[in-house]
């Protein structure tokens, strides 16, 4: 098994990434809710944050464009929010399961450190 200084890299290198596509996600929401929707900043925020994190919508879109936009965004938020959620948890199950099939006496090379 890779040593817990491997394995803590390897945690925080999967949270930045996640933390950068979550906020590229969130920054779709709101650039779409702003300028397709035409609503107002903080409540483009708002909608944004809550439908990526799964809540659901709170501001009431009027327009069909932003009827439609707001749909598609709700699909793709879940799929980006199970996705980030699965590749925040990789490296801590890749271990556990590493756990569970290494023996005693197997030494093996991670990232050259054995």
């Amino acid at each position: 098994m890779a040593p817990f200084k491997v394995f803590y890299k390897r945690i925080l290198k999967n949270l930045i990434v996640a933390t950068a596509i979550l906020f590229i996600c969130l920054m779709i929401g709101i650039l779409g809710y702003h300028y397709i929707a035409h609503i107002c900043w903080i409540d483009s925020i708002h909608n944004a944050s809550m439908i990526l994190s799964g809540m659901g919508p709170v501001a009431e879109v009027k327009n069909f464009w932003g009827k439609i936009f707001s749909s598609l965004y709700a699909l793709f938020s879940g799929v980006a929010f199970i996705t980030n959620i699965g590749f925040i948890l990789a490296p801590a199950v890749h271990r556990l399961f590493h756990a569970l099939n290494v023996d005693e006496g197997d030494n093996v090379e991670v990232d050259g450190v054995e």
